[in-house]
């Protein structure tokens, strides 16, 4: 988490004019695994929880309050909060499907993902890489003034309530680890 904010903190401050979040194999992201922390919390379990809500906060906070757009080339499986981003990445996604995804665990593809609204596009893992070039070259040839205003103007209302939601999913996550250590999430 503390890398990809680092390069967006870089990014921030340099001339590009987006950013592209990608991988180099199958996996995008496999997400934060809860029971690592939890078995990691010591017996001050209010401190070492509020730790870890403390910066996953400080790294969605990140994504949110980004000014260049984000694009992510997905090209393999997004789990907890690698797919957390997506919808935060200049992309949005309904509040049923998030809900599905959230309560039931189940996996999209990567033609449901597109359909629900959380992907622009699918490639064909042969041309992946080439075809997401393509856009990403499209996007960069644009006046970076504009990128910036047209994300500002997108997110202008929804910023707020973003924040407001990550606040209270922080709030859970110090609860969680406060319960007790041996506890596991279903």
């Amino acid at each position: 988490m503390r890398e990809v904010q680092s390069a967006l903190s870089t990014a921030a401050a340099d001339d590009s004019k987006l950013v592209l979040l990608s991988t180099v194999g199958r996996v995008f992201c496999c997400g934060l695994d809860f029971i690592y922390f939890i078995r990691r919390l010591t017996d001050d379990r209010k401190r070492e929880s509020t730790k870890m809500a403390e910066a996953i906060r400080n790294f969605v906070n990140t994504f949110i309050q980004f000014k260049k757009p984000i694009i992510v080339a997905v090209s393999g499986p997004a789990i907890g909060l690698g797919a957390s981003i997506l919808p935060l990445c200049d992309v949005i996604m309904g509040g049923a499907s998030a809900n599905e995804m959230l309560l039931s665990g189940r996996k999209l593809t990567a033609q449901e993902a597109c359909s629900k609204g959380l992907a622009s596009q699918v490639f064909w893992p042969g041309t992946f890489t080439q075809e997401v070039m393509v856009r990403i070259k499209e996007l960069a040839s644009c006046n970076p003034v504009m990128l910036e205003e047209s994300k500002a103007l997108v997110r202008c209302n929804m910023r707020l309530e973003l924040e407001q939601a990550n606040e209270r999913e922080c709030e859970v996550l110090k609860k969680i680890g406060v319960w007790r250590k041996g506890w596991t999430p279903c």
